[in-house]
């Protein structure tokens, strides 16, 4: 799994130098493709059918634009100054997975526009600084939220990050809310998902017809996720071309 991700880190590296006006999410994808197949990996999404799914998910990469939270299908719209993408990307190595996203300015954005993807990586950072064996997914949850408050962000309700091995998606639910001390217990051994969503408005969700997910409000939304193993040493990010693992 740590080859896994720190191949995925180099490919999403790749794509985010792609993001500038003018270019479509399609054009994204479809070198995401060519990225990971091109080391002899399989990607994790193009097929795929999670639960609440009413299709296979058709593409490579998920490419969720300024209100598109998770699962937005990549398009032929030419990104524009302004917008902001997320690039949520996942691969097989060998039989594991990896998964990670990263939200992405298009051109310039305000202020704050910057603060909001800057608080779902810190977010992130604070969640994963939490995972440590014998730790609750409520001390993750709840130093998730702490920094949203912080950045005076939404809380997206309804989606979080998850288990992740063999399959994409294993449990646990990695919420991204929670009570210091609850929830299911952490141990060394265990790999997830950490995975921050954060609005500028509604912390509602409205699922839409293509199976992605937005916010209710049409306000901007950020997300950032790392899979992460938990060690007796503590957490090791493994969607990272740094991972010593």
């Amino acid at each position: 799994m740590a080859e896994a991700g720190r191949r995925l880190a180099r490919v999403i590296g790749e794509l985010e130098k792609m993001v500038a006006p003018g270019v479509t999410t399609e054009q994204i994808d479809a070198r995401a493709l060519e990225l990971i197949r091109e080391k002899g990996d399989e990607p994790s999404f193009l097929g795929y059918a999670p639960a609440g799914a009413r299709k296979p998910y058709p593409a490579t990469l998920c490419a969720s634009v300024n209100d598109g939270i998770v699962h937005g299908l990549p398009s032929s719209r030419p990104l524009a100054e302004g917008d902001i993408v997320t690039l949520d990307l996942g691969l097989i190595h060998r039989g594991w997975h990896a998964d990670s996203a990263r939200t992405i300015p298009v051109g310039t954005v305000p202020d704050r526009v910057l603060e909001l993807i800057e608080a779902t990586r810190e977010a992130l950072a604070a969640g994963i600084e939490a995972a440590r064996p014998g730790a609750t997914l409520g001390d993750v949850g709840h130093a998730i939220t702490r920094v949203a408050k912080k950045h005076r962000v939404g809380v997206v309700e309804g989606l979080g990050g998850h288990g992740i091995g063999r399959k994409l998606h294993e449990a646990p639910y990695v919420p991204n809310s929670g009570k210091p001390g609850k929830g299911a217990k952490l141990a060394a051994g265990m790999t997830i998902a950490i995975e921050p969503m954060f609005s500028l408005g509604s912390k509602l969700i409205q699922q839409l017809d293509d199976d992605s997910f937005a916010t209710f409000d049409g306000s901007l939304s950020a997300h950032s996720e790392h899979t992460v193993a938990i060690t007796e040493a503590g957490p090791v990010v493994l969607t990272d071309e740094r991972c010593p693992l």
